[in-house]
Order: C-alpha cells, then sequence, then structure tokens
C-alpha cells in the first residue's frame, strides 16, 4: 500500500488548518474604557479574498420608544424583520449613517409601522438589505430614537461586546488590517495594521466619546 498519497494529503490538511487563526480585538474608547457596540472588521492583506458570508435572517423591534437591538451586524443579502411592539405608530427610517462609506440613496429604508392592538399581532414588514456599509434608523414621529444596522460583505465583522471585546475565528494568518466602526464616531479612525498569528489579541485606541443612550 502507497501511504505516501495519504500523508501529502494529511500535511496539507494540516497546513490549512494552521492558518487559520483566532483573533481577539478589544476596542476602547476616547477616556481608555472599552467600547461596546462597536463593529470590527479584519481585511487580510494578502491570499485570495475571502468568500462572503451567508444572508441571514433577523428582527429588530421598536419596544418602548426604541430600537432592539440597538447596533445589528448582518451580512449582505440578510432580510430584516421589523416589528413595532408599541402601541402607537411608528415609522422606521434608514440612511447611510455619518461614517460610512456607503452612497447609494437606493440603501435606504422607509415604512410605516401601526401601533400595536391588545390581542393581535404587532405590525410587521420585511426588507432586504442589498448593499453594504452602515444605516442609521430613526422614526419620523419620535425623534429620539437611534437604532443602527451594519451591513458587511466580509465574514470577519464582529461586534463589540460588554467588555468591548470582538473574537473572530478562522482568520488566515499575516498581514491584515482592523477597521473600527462606531455610531457615535465622526470621523473613520486609520486602519491599524497588525500580524495574525495562530492566537492574536490587540487593543485598539479610538477618538470615540459615547452618548449616554435614553433609558
Amino acid at each position: 500500500m502507497n501511504c505516501k498519497p495519504m500523508l501529502l494529503a494529511s500535511a496539507a490538511a494540516f497546513a490549512l488548518v494552521a492558518q487559520a487563526a483566532t483573533v481577539q480585538v478589544t476596542v476602547l474608547a476616547r477616556d481608555g474604557k472599552p467600547l461596546p457596540n462597536a463593529v470590527v472588521v479584519v481585511e487580510p492583506a494578502q491570499g485570495t479574498p475571502p468568500a462572503p458570508p451567508a444572508p441571514v435572517q433577523a428582527v429588530i423591534s421598536q419596544e418602548k420608544m426604541q430600537f432592539v437591538p440597538l447596533v445589528s451586524v448582518l451580512p449582505v443579502g440578510s432580510r430584516v424583520t421589523f416589528v413595532n411592539q408599541d402601541a402607537w405608530e411608528h415609522h422606521v427610517r434608514g440612511v447611510p449613517a455619518g461614517a460610512s462609506n456607503l452612497g447609494s440613496p437606493a440603501a435606504g429604508i422607509e415604512l410605516r409601522l401601526a401601533g400595536r392592538v391588545e390581542g393581535s399581532a404587532p405590525a410587521s414588514q420585511e426588507v432586504t438589505l442589498a448593499h453594504p456599509g452602515a444605516l442609521q434608523l430613526g422614526c419620523h414621529l419620535h425623534g429620539s430614537m437611534r437604532g443602527f444596522v451594519y451591513v458587511t460583505d466580509s465574514p470577519f465583522a464582529v461586534q463589540t461586546d460588554a467588555n468591548g471585546v470582538a473574537v473572530m475565528r478562522d482568520v488566515p494568518e499575516g498581514p491584515a488590517s482592523v477597521r473600527v466602526w462606531h455610531s457615535d464616531q465622526l470621523l473613520e479612525g486609520k486602519p491599524t495594521e497588525l500580524n495574525i498569528t495562530p492566537v492574536t489579541a490587540v487593543s485598539v485606541p479610538t477618538q470615540v466619546a459615547p452618548r449616554r443612550r435614553r433609558l
């Protein structure tokens, strides 16, 4: 029995596994504290561009004059159902967010949802996110309502948790850049360059001073 082809196949499989790294990025606000609800995007600098993530289905609710969740990170092509859980009418207006390179007016969202009637299902509408970039959500009737959808064609885009940490797995090893987006940033910061090894951890400072959310 010739074991050489099997050994070569095993070696190739090992090499592929070895190239998949885990990357942990901690994002810091201007005051040095962890920054939750930031979007971290890792962009490998070499090799074949990664395949875009598969679209998903998601739900964004309007509850107690808030968008829930506040920030959603979703692949291009995903379908989002907006649901009004409040007893009064809401609009959903989605426009390109400030520090975003999303420029197509066709990427916006405009819809209207009636208030919920006790004993009936809440009003809802579904939209498809066809363009990458960040959208700010609002309501024509209630100016204090804000939410955000970050639409991405990258499989390495993750939202930071309450500790300001985003973790990505299966990232190719080698040179890469890290970009950070946050709803309260005024200007997009320069990418952070790094070399990704099997386990990589990096802290990224920003100039973001997050605003206090209305409860």
